[in-house]
């Protein structure tokens, strides 16, 4: 069979083309351009000085074209992904937002000259802004107003132990005037490796009413990671509970500026882990004032949480969120999550992940009840929903796949329908539906560390419940559209910074602009740079936007696989794997292949009592998807993965090049 003719237009460019590739080349140009320095001295300038033509907004995107080629089996479009150079900031005026109803993408406006009278002077005149007509945006008045108006009402239940929400508001200021005591200030980072328990929700506001900066940690890493985190946060208190002693003993080793150390001693904890400090976190609370006179930020720019995301390559980078971030994402989850007055929430999600998504300052918004849970079994969660009478929950797929998978004597009937919020790696549509089954209504969200969290949510249209259920499946497992509280979403050509075809078929890089995205990576101006090139924010991910504007993930820019210059999607292949009855999880990853390149190699974690061979399975993908997208080789293992879920797709790599070719 002679070789796929490579695509002129293919992703393969992407995974070539380096940062080195894309600077200026000893010959006075740029490499890949062609372009001389005069060249592109010249394009710039007619940049800076756009035609009355260039200013008229962009035109409709195209429609998909009749006629084409059935899903499944059609060839995805494709685009050159990768990151442009770093462009000359504009000046401080607010963007335009995106106006994505049809992929129409408004055009950024040009930087405007200051101007010596403002346009509308009479508005500007005698109407200063002052305390009394303008204060910085921060979540810690969510706590202060619901403390007022609902003092008794639970606030947070963990085992035995309720907590009101007038004991929550004393108990955040009494650990923030002992840390005050300690001599922790604004500006201050304080570290907390801690599982979903009041002391976690007590940090999110305690800590920030001081002016200082919560770091969550991830209760999964390595001492190494760990004490490069605590090191280049600056850390000045740990507050670590004693499950995690071990690991946290061998990371206060490895730092070079020991923290003070606080020990949290939970009651729904059975082990005893070593203490690491000299004072007991209840011990720490007690010595505060309940009555300590907190203050609000002296700018809604400021830091309030320091957030690491997962190092793959190198050393993880710190992902800072201001306080109007974390207050806009406070009533963005309200919206999206469709949250009435006093729900009921049940902790499935990390609260380190991503400050739990922004969900232990959101429920105070509508003085909603947290009810804890250290670890995820399917058993504690049924009684968890049963006993407490649960409403809301988050977690990722896995979360899912650990309800849907329980045995009948972990399961419990439902009180009622139980919203569930998900995001991480597209849900499989066998997922979605089970769960639909199992009495769980399922909304998809999409967002990344670097926005707070969820950012794009799947606005679910009342027509879609007429569709069958495959059909309905389908349209849920679209990532969707923009938050209320994001500015801007759009698929585009980061090249061109132009947005794709709404066709639901030419991939780009989903970029998003607006107030819930990072104030950026800390002490990493380059990284930080890079990711806000063109003014919007790169996250790396790969997808479609449809005629109807909501986008749907095809893959990460590095998960892609190029076969023969053909893309091939990760995403697409697991989600057929895991469709065959006898396929629990299936990671998809790159193989190096002499003649091709590379081919997808398919890992895959079987159901318990389940078998299946790889040449059933290659058989499986045959049958559903275009020949050149199916695996040529399939792997049976244990799949890893991350605490919140996501797999670890850098070591099936490492497992997949030590197959050889």
């Amino acid at each position: 069979m002679a070789p796929r003719k490579k695509s002129r237009t293919s992703l393969a460019r992407s995974k070539t083309k380096s940062a080195k590739a894309r600077r200026k080349t000893p010959g006075g140009k740029k490499a890949g351009t062609g372009k001389s320095r005069s060249q592109d001295s010249a394009r710039k300038k007619a940049k800076r000085t756009p035609s009355k033509a260039a200013r008229k907004p962009a035109a409709k995107s195209a429609t998909p074209k009749p006629g084409k080629a059935a899903s499944g089996t059609a060839r995805t479009k494709q685009v050159s992904i990768a990151r442009p150079k770093a462009r000359a900031p504009m000046a401080p005026t607010r963007p335009r937002k995106a106006n994505l109803r049809r992929a129409v993408l408004a055009q950024p406006r040009p930087a405007q000259k200051p101007r010596t009278a403002p346009i509308g002077a009479i508005y500007d005149t005698g109407l200063a802004r002052n305390s009394a007509n303008f204060q910085p945006l921060s979540p810690l008045s969510f706590l202060e107003r619901s403390a007022t108006v609902f003092p008794e009402h639970p606030a947070i239940i963990h085992g035995r132990i309720t907590i009101s929400y007038r004991e929550f508001y004393d108990r955040a200021r009494r650990l923030a005037s002992a840390l005050k005591t300690r001599g922790i200030k604004a500006g201050d980072t304080v570290a907390v490796m801690l599982p979903n328990i009041p002391a976690m929700l007590d940090c999110h506001y305690g800590i920030a009413m001081l002016g200082a900066v919560i770091n969550t940690l991830n209760t999964r890493l390595d001492a190494q990671a760990l004490a490069f985190i605590l090191d280049h946060g600056e850390a000045k208190v740990l507050i670590t509970d004693t499950e995690f002693a071990q690991v946290m003993g061998e990371t206060l080793k490895l730092v070079k500026t020991r923290p003070f150390v606080i020990d949290v001693e939970d009651s729904e904890y059975p082990g005893l882990g070593k203490r690491l400090g000299s004072i007991e976190y209840d011990s720490f609370l007690a010595s505060g004032d309940p009555e300590f006179a907190w203050s609000y930020p002296s700018d809604e720019w400021n830091a309030i949480a320091l957030n690491y995301t997962s190092g793959t390559t190198g050393n993880p980078k710190g992902v800072v969120f201001h306080h109007r971030g974390a207050a806009l994402m406070g009533y963005g989850n309200v919206v999206a999550a469709n949250l009435p007055l006093h729900p009921v929430f049940l902790w499935t999600l990390p609260m380190f992940h991503c400050n739990g998504w922004c969900f232990p300052w959101t429920l105070s918004v509508v003085a909603g009840t947290h009810i804890c849970l250290r670890w995820v079994r399917a058993k504690a969660i049924f009684e968890a929903i049963a006993s407490h009478r649960v409403t809301h929950m988050c977690g990722a797929p896995i979360v899912m796949s650990t309800l849907i998978h329980a045995r009948p004597e972990e399961r419990m009937e439902l009180p009622g329908r139980v919203e569930f919020i998900t995001a991480a790696a597209p849900p499989p549509e066998s997922v979605l539906a089970g769960m639909g089954d199992a009495g769980f209504n399922v909304t998809h969200v999409y967002g990344l560390t670097e926005t707070y969290g969820p950012a794009v949510v799947n606005e679910w249209q009342p027509q879609w419940d007429g569709l069958e259920r495959g059909a309905r499946a389908a349209k849920k497992a679209r990532q969707g559209v923009r938050y209320h509280t994001l500015d801007g979403l759009a698929v585009m050509d980061p090249l061109s910074m132009e947005p794709v075809p709404a066709d639901g078929e030419t991939l780009g890089e989903v970029m998003f602009r607006g107030n819930i995205v990072m104030k950026g990576y800390l002490k990493n101006p380059k990284a930080t740079e890079e990711a806000f090139a063109g003014g919007w924010f790169h996250s790396g991910d790969l997808a479609v936007i449809y005629p109807d504007g909501y986008i749907q993930l095809k893959d990460r820019s590095k998960d892609i696989i190029i076969s023969g210059g053909e893309n091939i999607s990760s995403i697409e292949i697991e989600d057929t794997l895991v469709k065959h009855p006898a396929v629990l999880y299936a990671a998809v990853v790159a193989k190096p292949d002499a003649k091709w390149g590379e081919t997808p190699c398919a890992f895959v974690e079987l159901k318990p009592g389940t078998t299946a061979s790889a040449e059933e399975l290659i058989s499986w993908c045959r049958s559903h998807l275009a020949h050149y997208k199916c695996p040529r080789h399939v792997v049976f293992r244990e799949i890893p993965k991350t605490s919140t879920g996501k797999m670890q797709k850098f070591k099936l790599r490492d497992a997949a090049l030590a197959l050889g070719e």
